[in-house]
């Protein structure tokens, strides 16, 4: 392969766009293997990148947050559109497609439904093979576009959305040891920032709720307030996060009552708050990830030389979460490797890389006439969740001192 060229686009909440340009040899002479045109999800834009990373253009179009009708209709109006525009940036007809490849798990219904609907078209009318993605399979593959990973890894994925660990064997072959059982981190920290009503605070009001916990937490005392780590006594990798969403709750409608103001009004100790619940989110990540490791050593999945922790997904953009991993890794000897927070979170390079990945291997590559359904829920690979739990492994001490 001597060039590599990613246009990039994003379309609306739930839809990306990425074609993907590359030479190689095949039989002593170099012959061009068309594009490969990646579908994934948030906001709109279309980006053209080569392989150096260089950006060459782009537009963006935020939409405030994920409605799923909105969502829907912005992707039928909007879709044509962009793929042509990425398509005529690229300098490639359709018809010199070398495959197309298309989020179909999990995400929402309604955006999901017509991308592929989009896609069963475009390959039918161009005979071209098409590759279903796993969006959290793409998620965990990230990593090996920036550096050479080798299989097998550890991986953790946390988004607002998603939570999840789980051993990376192959391109599309997957252990699940953990997953969530209620709600995800992300949302847990968003739902956390609306009720302390964030958005009326002079730092916080263009922010996401997560960004807005981690900001003002950096200038809060997470020992003011003492919030139960969740899962304590259940010896297994899976996470939940919505009873410690309700203790944080409670203590907020107890400080209310306490400054004599109502709901919706900015505390004065919003910033303790916030260390404390972003602290609890991570030490209970952290715990799950130390047992995962144990077991993954315990049971030879992970190799005994250079084993890796892979840390993904828009709430691995977290620093302090990444500080709380980096003590585990760091008791466990294992290396942790974090992408770069544009990458972190949903985008079309992890789709188009995902679809690379899988069109190298020859796996998952359908032909254009074979009927391929959606999927809003979707577990990531084989579940051995059963199997972690009946190992019950008790975690050795921790502290979890985090530098602020």
């Amino acid at each position: 392969m001597t060039r590599e060229r990613l246009c990039w686009m994003r379309l609306a909440p739930y839809w990306e766009s990425l074609c993907i340009h590359r030479r190689r040899c095949i039989s002593g002479r170099c012959q061009r293997l068309r594009s490969l045109l990646v579908r994934g999800c948030k906001k709109l834009a279309a980006i053209v990148i080569d392989k150096q990373s260089n950006l060459t253009c782009s537009q963006t179009c935020r939409t405030g947050g994920i409605i799923p009708t909105v969502a829907q209709q912005l992707h039928r109006e909007n879709i044509e559109r962009v793929v042509q525009e990425a398509l005529e940036r690229s300098g490639v007809a359709p018809s010199q497609l070398a495959a197309v490849a298309t989020t179909v798990k999990p995400g929402l219904a309604l955006s999901l439904g017509v991308g592929l609907e989009f896609t069963r078209q475009l390959v039918r009318r161009h005979d071209k093979p098409f590759i279903p993605i796993h969006h959290m399979e793409a998620h965990a593959l990230t990593v090996r576009m920036l550096q050479p990973v080798s299989f097998p890894f550890l991986v953790l994925l946390v988004s607002g959305g998603h939570s999840l660990l789980a051993v990376a064997q192959g391109v599309d072959d997957f252990l699940l040891l953990g997953h969530a059982l209620d709600e995800a981190p992300g949302d847990t920290l968003d739902k956390v920032a609306r009720r302390l009503s964030l958005v009326k605070h002079p730092q916080c009001s263009s922010l996401s709720g997560g960004q807005a916990i981690e900001l003002l937490a950096r200038d809060g005392d997470r020992t003011k307030f003492s919030f139960r780590t969740p899962m304590g006594q259940t010896h297994d990798c899976c996470f939940s996060f919505a009873g410690l969403r309700n203790q944080i709750t409670m203590t907020i409608m107890k400080k209310e009552a306490e400054e004599g103001v109502e709901e919706g009004t900015l505390l004065k100790c919003v910033n303790d708050i916030a260390a404390a619940a972003q602290h609890t989110v991570a030490a209970h990540l952290a715990k799950r990830t130390h047992r995962a490791i144990l077991f993954c050593k315990a049971n030879g999945l992970l190799p005994p030389s250079s084993p890796t922790l892979v840390l993904s997904g828009g709430v691995a953009s977290n620093q302090y979460i990444r500080k709380a991993l980096t003590i585990v890794t760091e008791m466990t000897g294992l290396h942790l490797i974090c992408p770069p927070a544009k990458f972190c979170t949903d985008n079309g390079v992890m789709i188009a890389w995902n679809g690379v990945e899988r069109l190298r291997e020859g796996k998952g590559i359908l032909a254009p006439d074979v009927d391929v359904c959606y999927e809003p829920r979707a577990p990531l690979g084989v579940d051995i969740t059963a199997e972690v739990k009946a190992a019950a492994i008790r975690l050795p001490p921790l502290k979890m001192k985090i530098p602020s």
